[in-house]
């Protein structure tokens, strides 16, 4: 039997959508928006009625009829802490989403346009692998202030896909294997999936620096940064995320750019690409004993991984730990699809998302 499967996923300046029948893609498209468009809007919500009115028009115009569809299915974005998989897009979801969001963040809007498009058809909505998977044992929940526990915040959605994919061209099964993946993107997190569980994770603000983004820095002169009224809670932000990391030491955050800039003799961009590489070793290194040091394979997958250069000086460091791949790329639209395709054929089942109070 066909399934054709609608994807949503929202960017903070753009809409990416694709159909599949069963696993293959039909059409993809992405909508751009410019800042100044976005402009206009105070909430990220206020967004849904132009996102999801680009996607019915251009659906339209391909002359897709909405009624072929058996699911549509949106990026997760950022709940309370949920279990890895599909999860029904419900009226609880919806309410956490749009009027109490953990975070302002475009992925919020997936799950609502999702539901929006699928209710008048009369078939289900989903997500799947939200960014807000939390599947930590106790013991990784132990920070060293009560007042902080730790939380899983990671790439999930590329990051179990990869996974998955690795142990299905492999031979074996997901839930048998342990694996180290490092999602390396404009953020960097990185996970331990032990038996089919991310039981660990190291989000982009605990580990190494990234394209946008500081990672973890030291946090006693973080307090002092906070503290010396040179910046206010705002700029402090971005300088964390968003003009941080590669971005703040070299102005830029593209890694091609960077490259050339080490390719043409600079000896500061080599240093900080360098630290780069090291500090996403350290933290594969860093997870490596949450299994006893029994890691069957360590994964690397997400934007950079196509960079030959940083791959290389990290295969280095860390192939000693276990064999390494290289899986290069996002892979979200195809993980979104083959999730959902795997409720619609029942070999998984999907979730009602339940909000969680303190």
């Amino acid at each position: 039997m066909g399934f054709k499967i609608l994807v949503v996923n929202p960017g903070s300046t753009s809409t990416k959508i694709a159909v599949y029948e069963n696993e293959k893609e039909l059409f993809f498209n992405t909508f751009d928006y410019t800042a100044e468009e976005l402009k206009r809007f105070k909430r990220v919500y206020e967004q849904f009625e132009m996102r999801k009115k680009d996607i019915v028009n251009y659906l339209d115009e391909q002359a897709f009829k909405l009624e072929e569809l058996s699911a549509v299915v949106g990026r997760g974005g950022i709940l309370t802490p949920v279990k890895s998989g599909a999860y029904k897009v419900n009226s609880s979801m919806l309410d956490r989403l749009i009027y109490n969001p953990v975070m302002e963040h475009a992925s919020n809007l997936g799950g609502i346009i999702a539901y929006e498009i699928a209710k008048p058809l009369g078939i289900n909505a989903y997500i799947y692998d939200s960014v807000a998977v939390d599947e930590l044992e106790a013991i990784a929940r132990i920070s060293g202030l009560p007042e902080i526990p730790r939380t899983s915040f990671s790439h999930a959605l590329n990051s179990r896909v990869a996974a998955i994919k690795f142990a299905y061209r492999n031979g074996k099964e997901y839930e048998d294997l342990n694996i180290i993946v490092a999602h390396l993107g404009g953020g960097i997190s990185i996970s331990i999936h032990n038996k089919g569980r991310m039981i660990d994770v190291i989000p982009d603000y605990e580990g190494p620096l990234s394209p946008e983004r500081a990672g973890a820095v030291p946090s006693i002169k973080l307090v002092d940064l906070c503290y010396s009224r040179k910046y206010d809670k705002e700029t402090i932000y971005r300088m964390l995320r968003g003009d941080g990391g590669l971005k703040a030491y070299l102005g830029t955050h593209d890694a091609r750019e960077i490259e050339k800039m080490i390719s043409n003799g600079s000896e500061e961009a080599k240093l900080v690409y360098q630290a780069m590489a090291y500090q996403i070793s350290k933290s594969i290194g860093e997870l490596a004993p949450v299994v006893n040091g029994k890691v069957d394979v360590i994964i690397l997958t997400g934007g950079l991984a196509y960079s030959e250069m940083l791959t290389s000086w990290i295969k280095r460091r860390v192939e000693f730990i276990a064999p390494v791949e290289i899986m290069a790329g996002e892979n979200e639209m195809e993980a979104l699809a083959l999730g959902v395709l795997r409720v619609l054929r029942g070999e998984e089942d999907a979730n009602e998302y339940e909000e969680i109070y303190d």
